[in-house]
């Protein structure tokens, strides 16, 4: 309730006056105030005399005292295992409200959810201090929905925030913190010096994932996305996924079996685990750990991919798929990608039906404390952009963790929006098994070495409330003891399993190795012919843009008349024809639903309503579905959430495109960490298809090059898929082969710019009824007349057979490499043998000598060639491109000149 600076009877009065006459013209807040305080006041009315005026400005003051202690009475919580509790704040002192000590005694309304009662002042108060100022602090009045306070309030107040447990509910948590205890302290003791980021004084982190876990199940979520970065990463595997500890000690014994190896594997504490879940109440969830490199925060929009995936999978129901993201406190405050990924939360094409953010508040990063790390109070404070609500939770109180958690999947299941829990603990010892914090933090490990573990202190806690006795507590520590050396004795100095590789059964058939040999993707032409009618159909009472109703007719005709079929022709074609093949599509980037250059418009616009029309969604009744997305202006977490939605669906074809190449810079730990790697650390099989806008148009230096040298330099062990096409027949073949191939690689694709209108760039549509993609392109010259061969690859190649034909130079062939790799060996062996008498081979491209292809493609082609190859093209350069345009159009006149020959100057007559 909005209580003014200034309280005065007149002020109230007029609000009151108002209410009477019209209840619906004051605040929800009012209403509440004036209907309980009529209550409270036997039906008297409220401002009559003297007396029930000065009433009402102190029940007005009591009401702005309770809102105060829901808004900011966290800041008076115990949430700090390490430091002592606070005891008052001035902003919540009486004084504050013109509020006295006989007041405590007054009795007052106080309206919640549960309906409106009164109390003495002095019980309103403890109930807010046991609600919002013990183990569990609250921020939630920046919710703007007073729907969800109102749930909030319902849910906290009349518990005052302490779960009602039983016996064996209390004796579930116990087993929890016991087994975490143990597990690390047998892992210290048996791996001394073996990082393995202990979870120990987070342990409450177990049972807070069991409560979360149930309650969601509960609920009627039945798979869980779990990301998390190292710290209690093992503990979490075997205490939350049941992953056998044999399999987690042959890590430690590095175990490998030659005959089943693949890939050069990951550390322990990165590698992810799958498993199946029966919990406590019969409930059944599947949890996956996805796989995470150590760049912090990076995994989390992979998990909000995959879990999308997973929903799309589940006929888009939200609350059958939960992600949960487990952070560090100053990762969630400090990484970039934290911000992106929760921008996506409610967006169209990327939300995912709430995400649980988990934050193992340790107070430190590494060796830096938060005063040094975050200019916020807490780490969480980036959160309340969205609007959710961020429990902070003292993390040796196991109950209070508990209860936030269950109260987290509720809220989660009820708003379907992102929750927060701030588990404020600490970490027992360093960063990693052998950091030594008490060079940089002495005062802050002399306080924590005074700490018992949690298991300690709630088992005291429960022998105090006689719900166990020491015996049976010490009985279930041996249990877990003596499962542990019983799974250590199996391992070690013995047989040594492999550790199993579980993952979705959607991927049982998708073969791991790359393929050379063609992949049939062409079309009939009576199906081209009839698909392209019902693309380029416009429905009855639909009305295009103009220039949009022409350009659908010429893309038509090009199919029907065959007069050339463009780049944007040949894409939707491709889209289409898979559509009908019962291929999903997923496309999602900045602008592409028109696309970046105006070429796409997958999505038309009724020009006089502004509705909207997918013509590829209107192909047929039993087609796949289309969706395109135009995203956020990110390009880190929106890549990182198409290769995790790519990793769960090999049926899809996803796509992500840049709005120019060198967008992808911004998103090049997505590109290291998962795209180019993830097969060989983690056998974690993509699809993806990076669409990134290439080429020198004098568009200056940001716009022209997407970076294929970085690419390149990331290519080997056929890793990834680099191509630079030249024709739209190329493109259609390609992405039909991205799904019709039975294996799956991402596939980088330099996409043109120029090229979408160049009249030269055009296919017959013969070039998409007949063949297949071809990796290298020769130009039919007789080999025995060519001297020179120049090698080149994307637009380039346009420049150079237009000078070619001014020339009318017959002794050069120019071959287009359209795939850079996997690197075409064969094809190439090919060419070389038959322009075998060729004196000089070339490699001609746009790019800066130190950029671009050339350095990846010069010693492939002269040791198949078996000569030396010489470049042409730009010189070395810091900048890909020149901003000046004169400068631009002498170094490209430049790059012809060099490479085919000098146009004769016009004769000056």
């Amino acid at each position: 309730m909005e209580i003014p600076e200034t309280l005065n009877a007149e002020f109230i009065d007029t609000q009151y006056k108002r209410w009477k006459h019209e209840p619906g013209s004051v605040s929800r807040d009012w209403q509440f105030f004036f209907r309980g305080f009529e209550i409270a006041e036997n039906g008297q009315a409220p401002f009559v005399d003297g007396r029930n005026e000065d009433l009402s400005l102190k029940q007005a003051r009591v009401e702005a005292l309770i809102y105060r202690y829901r808004d900011i009475g966290h800041l008076l919580a115990c949430m700090d295992p390490l430091t002592a509790c606070p005891t008052e704040h001035p902003l919540l002192d009486l004084a504050q409200f013109d509020l006295a000590l006989e007041d405590l005694d007054s009795v007052f309304f106080k309206r919640s959810p549960s309906g409106n009662e009164t109390y003495p002042l002095k019980e309103i108060i403890r109930s807010l201090k046991e609600t919002y100022c013990r183990s569990v602090a609250v921020e939630y009045m920046h919710l703007q929905d007073p729907a969800e306070r109102e749930w909030l309030m319902g849910k906290m107040e009349p518990t005052r925030n302490r779960p009602h447990l039983a016996p064996e509910e209390k004796h579930s948590i116990l087993k929890d913190l016991i087994g975490s205890a143990r597990f690390e302290s047998f892992l210290n003791k048996k791996y001394i010096g073996v990082t393995r980021f202990s979870l120990e004084g987070g342990d409450a982190l177990i049972p807070l994932l069991h409560a979360l876990l149930e309650r969601a199940a509960t609920g009627g979520c039945r798979e869980v996305i779990l990301g998390m970065a190292h710290r209690g990463r093992l503990n979490v595997q075997a205490n939350i996924l049941n992953r056998p500890y044999e399999e987690i000690f042959s890590e430690f014994e590095s175990c490998y079996e030659p005959a089943h190896l693949v890939g050069a594997g990951d550390v322990k504490y990165h590698n992810g685990f799958l498993n199946h879940l029966e919990l406590s109440d019969g409930n059944r969830v599947q949890v996956l750990l996805v796989n995470n490199p150590s760049h912090l925060e990076a995994v989390n929009p992979v998990v909000e991919g995959i879990a999308r995936a997973r929903i799309d999978l589940a006929s888009g129901d939200p609350l059958h798929v939960m992600p949960v993201l487990i952070h560090g406190d100053a990762a969630f405050a400090g990484q970039g990608v934290v911000a992106e990924t929760l921008n996506m939360s409610q967006l169209t094409g990327y939300r995912t039906g709430g995400t649980v953010h988990i934050i193992i508040n340790n107070q430190i990063g590494y060796t830096t404390l938060p005063e040094d790390a975050r200019s916020t109070r807490y780490s969480t404070d980036v959160a309340k952009m969205l609007m959710v609500p961020i429990f902070h939770v003292h993390g040796e109180d196991s109950e209070a963790v508990v209860q936030v958690a269950r109260l987290a999947a509720e809220y989660r299941r009820k708003f379907t929006k992102d929750v927060v829990i701030d588990l404020v603990c600490y970490r027992r010892y360093g960063h990693n098994e052998g950091d030594e914090p008490y060079f940089t933090q002495p005062t802050m490990y002399a306080r924590i070495k005074k700490r018992p573990s949690l298991d300690r202190i709630y088992s005291q806690a429960l022998a105090e409330e006689k719900i166990l006795t020491k015996k049976e507590i010490d009985a279930m520590a041996q249990t877990v003891e003596k499962d542990l050396e019983g799974a250590f004795d199996e391992v070690h100095n013995s047989s040594c399993p492999f550790p199993e590789n579980r993952y979705f059964p959607e991927w049982d058939a998708i073969k791991t190795d790359y393929s050379h040999t063609p992949v049939q993707t062409r079309m009939n032409k009576q199906k081209l012919t009839s698909l392209s009618r019902r693309l380029n159909h416009i429905p009855e009472g639909f009305t295009p843009h103009p220039r949009l109703k022409v350009l659908l007719e010429k893309r038509l005709k090009a199919v029907k008349e065959d007069t050339g079929i463009d780049w944007a022709n040949a894409e939707s074609l491709a889209f289409g024809s898979l559509l009908t093949e019962k291929t999903p599509i997923r496309l999602s980037g900045q602008d592409v639903g028109r696309g970046t250059f105006s070429h796409r418009h997958s999505v038309l616009t009724d020009h006089k309503t502004g509705s909207a029309y997918v013509p590829l969604n209107a192909l047929a009744k039993d087609q796949a579905r289309f969706d395109v997305h135009n995203s956020l202006l990110a390009e880190f977490a929106v890549l990182g959430f198409e290769y995790g939605y790519s990793v769960t669906r090999p049926d899809v074809l996803t796509i992500w495109e840049a709005q120019f190449g060198d967008f992808v810079n911004n998103a090049q730990s997505v590109i290291d960490l998962f795209i180019a790697s993830g097969q060989s650390k983690w056998q974690r099989l993509s699809g993806l298809v990076m669409m990134l806008p290439h080429g020198w148009e004098g568009l200056g230096p940001e716009h022209s090059s997407a970076r294929p040298e970085r690419f390149l330099q990331l290519c080997a062990e056929d890793n990834i898929q680099v191509c630079n096409l030249s024709t739209p027949a190329q493109y259609f073949h390609l992405l039909r082969r991205q799904v019709k191939a039975g294996y799956r690689k991402p596939l980088i694709l330099m996409t043109p710019k120029s090229l979408l209108r160049h009249p030269m760039a055009v296919s017959g549509v013969a070039d998409l009824t007949r063949g297949t993609f071809q990796p290298v392109i020769d130009d039919g010259k007789a080999g025995k007349s060519v001297k020179k061969v120049i090698c080149c690859s994307g637009k380039i190649y346009y420049q150079l057979f237009q000078r070619r034909q001014e020339l009318k130079n017959r002794q050069i062939a120019l071959i287009r490499i359209e795939q850079l790799y996997p690197f075409p060996e064969s094809e190439i062996k090919q060419l070389a043998a038959k322009y075998e008498k060729a004196e000089r081979w070339q490699w001609v491209q746009e790019e800066p000598e130190n950029m671009g292809p050339w350095q990846f493609i010069k010693p492939r082609l002269e040791a198949l060639v078996g000569k030396p190859l010489s470049y042409v093209g730009r010189k070395p350069a810091a900048s890909p491109a020149t901003g000046f345009p004169r400068i631009y159009k002498q170094q490209q006149e430049g790059i012809s000149d060099e490479a085919i020959g000098i146009l004769a100057s016009p004769s000056v007559s």
